[in-house]
């Protein structure tokens, strides 16, 4: 598995079982939780909607180009999808390699990239009752637009 979306909660501790790869002397992880506050607003759930095939396709080019870029031995990315509470896992990157730096660089390379790339589109439903399409304003489901 190199890229994945799921509808169920993510689990680290199963993620990073198998064996590991003695070539690996720094393994890096990233982990992505709902937040209870998103630009001075209180936010009390999310939702997360994926065009799946896409996202597939887009997700595995990705860890590919990280594979090319970075000398590193495994990267490994889960996103989520659907309804998500504070504190959940809402995406999970781990990337081992021979040093940390090349872990890092490609771990952060790998979200941002996610982030930018990914037909994957966030809505927080915050305290007040309303709800917002939020970082995706050119693209995903009501983009631009706000429920009250």
């Amino acid at each position: 598995m190199d890229f994945q979306l799921t509808d169920r909660p993510i689990d680290p501790s199963r993620l990073m079982a198998g064996p590991g790869d003695t070539r690996a002397g720094a393994f890096v992880t990233f982990e992505g939780r709902v937040r209870s506050e998103n630009g001075g607003r209180s936010v009390k759930t999310l939702d997360y909607e994926a065009y799946a095939p896409l996202a597939q396709k887009e997700g595995r080019r990705i860890v590919k180009e990280a594979r090319e870029r970075f000398p590193i031995t495994d990267a490994r990315c889960v996103h989520r999808t659907g309804s998500l509470s504070l504190g959940d896992i809402a995406v999970w990157i781990a990337v081992s390699a021979g040093h940390r730096a090349a872990a890092f660089e490609a771990c952060r390379f790998l979200i941002d990239e996610m982030k930018a790339r990914l037909p994957i589109w966030k809505r927080e439903h915050y305290a007040d009752g309303s709800t917002e399409w939020v970082n995706c304003a050119t693209r995903g489901p009501g983009a631009g637009k706000k429920k009250k």
